[in-house]
Parts: structure tokens; sequence; C-alpha cells
């Protein structure tokens, strides 16, 4: 294939909202570089997560698939999984290039070389920890109605079950003034939600001295521009600040959601973990977000089968978050990850362990989010619009809905709640309301 005859790409994204915002800057770049989105394309990206090792696995297993279903086409593995398990798709005939997040600027450049005859290597891969830029610009997916904005990237925490230092490098951050001014340029375009995501948001600094904080660039935001709807990704429990939850209580603009990265609520593991905080401080946060930011969706994710943790700790754990408020888990069998203090312990729970304790947790969120949905039915809702009679509430619950009216996407209105199914509420759109 030359160079100018066919330039389609599609990118396959895996995992977190940063890897979404990373596929909006790759769709950006492959447009400004002559590359055409395509659903038959010849060139296939796979952005990929490596938090877990089956999400490699998954991304080993796609890649063969394409090329076994078109022979011709050129498979691209770029993202975390590419920086810290670079081996193992080198080891796949299918995969073409290798391009780690220490490379993944330079992706639309590197594919027209390969085209050309003029590259040598087929991985591309350096020290992540040398990489000191954000990447700005990205957010917006083709197909995407909302908008996720990268403000923060790596991390300097070092987890000892995390290998996600050692695929995105020392912690940085987006200065305030360049935050607000591409809020601004995403509502111009007709964004109404955005989503300040990142690595470990709660690290987040500007200013000559780090003096500005997460609080700082939240307050900018919604004094500064006119989102209107804002969203935090992950916070840890010590990030739930008085300050915070008072904007949270101030601003409508401001979604009452949390998503908490708690990962246990058993202050041994946690200090295993190498958390900076105890289970007090998990049941201080989960407390402080009901009493002060009522109604609020708080989702968590939940680790089943660290190294080292016995049943009597998995009880404790279980225990507590029985008692405390929150709405649903996303729970994560443990996974051991290259180059990661876990890793290397000796006292691995066993995988049917693992196994169980998931199921154990899953059922206790099942029953939770069944609850809370129960809750919702008769209330009012504003919902985004979505594809598919899809939409997505300011409290972060999916919504499917009935309307004899054909909404358009991108657009909020009230909807009743009349039910719910296992995976979101059910809604009527409800004309009388949207116009109150």
């Amino acid at each position: 294939m030359s160079q100018e005859s066919d330039l389609g790409v599609k990118i396959h994204t895996y995992g977190c909202k940063v890897n979404t915002y990373d596929s909006g800057l790759l769709q950006s770049r492959f447009g400004q570089s002559g590359f055409h989105l395509s659903e038959t394309p010849h060139v296939h990206v796979l952005n990929t997560c490596a938090v877990t090792q089956e999400a490699t696995r998954e991304a080993v297993k796609n890649a063969r698939r394409l090329k076994a279903k078109n022979p011709d086409c050129l498979v691209v593995v770029t993202g975390c999984a590419a920086q810290v398990d670079t081996e193992e798709f080198t080891h796949v005939p299918g995969v073409d290039l290798v391009v780690a997040n220490s490379h993944k600027g330079q992706l639309s450049q590197l594919i027209r070389q390969y085209y050309a005859g003029q590259l040598k290597e087929r991985v591309y891969k350096s020290n992540i920890f040398k990489k000191d830029d954000l990447e700005a610009g990205g957010g917006v997916e083709s197909h995407h109605t909302r908008a996720f904005l990268k403000i923060q990237d790596g991390c300097d925490s070092f987890c000892t079950f995390c290998v996600i230092p050692f695929a995105r490098g020392k912690s940085r951050s987006l200065s305030v003034p360049a935050i607000t001014e591409r809020v601004n340029e995403l509502c111009a375009s007709g964004v109404q939600e955005v989503v300040l995501t990142g690595v470990h948001i709660g690290d987040y600094r500007d200013g000559v001295n780090g003096e500005l904080q997460l609080e700082d660039l939240v307050e900018a935001v919604l004094r500064d521009t006119s989102v209107s709807r804002l969203r935090l990704t992950s916070l840890e429990p010590p990030e739930v600040t008085p300050r915070l939850l008072s904007l949270f209580a101030a601003h409508s603009r401001l979604c009452r959601h949390f998503h908490m990265s708690i990962q246990s609520a058993n202050s041994k593991v946690l200090r295993e973990m190498k958390r900076q905080y105890t289970a007090d401080a998990v049941e201080t946060a989960l407390q402080a977000i009901a009493e002060q930011v009522p109604g609020s969706f708080v989702g968590m994710d939940v680790i089943a089968g660290f190294p080292g943790e016995t049943e009597t700790e998995f009880v404790d754990s279980l225990e507590r978050l029985g008692r405390l408020p929150w709405t649903r888990l996303h729970v994560f069998p443990y996974s051991a990850r290259p180059g990661t203090f876990a890793a290397r312990r000796t006292d691995a729970v066993s995988p049917q362990q693992i196994k169980r304790r998931a199921e154990v947790l899953r059922g206790l969120s099942e029953r939770r989010w069944t609850e809370a949905a129960q809750a919702q039915v008769g209330a009012v809702k504003q919902v985004l619009t979505l594809k598919g009679a899809r939409g997505l509430s300011r409290d972060f619950w999916p919504v499917e809905f009935v309307s004899s009216e054909n909404l358009p996407l991108n657009t909020e209105t009230q909807m009743q709640i009349t039910g719910f199914s296992r995976t979101s509420l059910i809604a009527e759109f409800n004309p009388p309301l949207n116009k109150a």
C-alpha cells in the first residue's frame, strides 16, 4: 500500500478515561496529518491499558484477531501496556509496530515513515520518567458526546500493586489557565459535559511553588467557564476535603458523583498496599459525602485478594463497606504486575480465594446498587442524551428512556424515572417538566 492510497485509521481504546482523552488527541493528530477515521481501515491503533494482566491479554488477543481478519492491515500497539508489557506484543507476529507512551506523540509520523520504508525498528520506547509534557488538546473522540479533559498525568505514589507510574511516568499537571481555556473551547464546540481526568487528579498542582491544588482548579473552571456539567474522576479519601465538598454543595454544575479509589477498607491491607490513609479515613470521607452532598452517586474501586490479605482482614473490609454509604463497587481481582513490590511477595492469595472474594464483593455491590436504583423511581433527573435512547444523569445514573419524540443528542432534558434494570434506570421524557 502506498502512503497516499489509503489513510483510513481506527483507534481501539481500552481502559480508563485518561486513555479516552489520549485517543481523542490521537484522532485530532491523525486528522491534521492527512489520515481519516474509518470503520474499515487499513491501520488499526490499539491504545492499550495495563492495570491488570488481563487487560494486556485482551489487547494481544484483539491484535491477533485483527490481523487474522485482514492480513494486509497495519496493527499498531500503543498506550500503557505497550510501555510496561512491551515483550508481550513483540512476540505477536500480527503486531507491526509497538509505540510506547514515551513515543505516543510521534505515532502518526512513525506510521507515515513505516509506509515510506524509513523505519528500522519495530519497537519505539524510552524512559517514561523523562517525559515532561501532557500532550494537551485531546479529550473529544468522534463518537462521544462528553469530553474528557486530562488535567494531570503520571503518579508519584508507587503503590505496591500498581504498575501505572511505570506506564505513565512522574506526576505533572497542566496550568489552570490552560485548562480553563480548553474548557471554554469545548463549550464553544457544543460540549455539555466536561470530565476532569488524570492518573491521580488529587495530585494536581499549579503555580510557582505548586500552591494551587485541585480545589483551586475546580473553583476556577466554575468561575471562568460556562460549562453546563463538570465532573471529576477518581479521588482518594484524604482528597475529599471540606473545601471540595463545599464546592459540590454550592454549585449544581459540579455533578454530584464521586469515584473513590479506596482499594480496601482494612487498615493493615491499606498499609501494605502503601496507600496514604487508613480504613477510618475511608469511613470519614464516605460519611462526609453523604452528609454534605446528599444524593451523590459514589462508585469505588476495590481490589480482591491482595497478597497477604487474610480471611479475617477481608471480612473486616467487607463488613465495614457493608455499613458505609456508597452506590456501586468496581471490583478488581488482584493481578500481579511486572516491576511492582506486591508481585514479589510470596504470600499470594490462591486464585480460587481471589475469585470467591471478588464474587462476594460484587454481590454486595449488586444489592447496594439495586437498593439505590429503587430509591430513584419517581425522581425527576436532568439527563444528557446519548446514542441509542440512552442518557446520563448529573448524578451519574445511566438512563434508558422511552420517547415518542426524536431527542437530539448531547442535549440535557428533564426525565422522570419510572423503573430500573440491572444496568440502568428507565425514564420517560416528559415535555411539561422540560418547560418548567
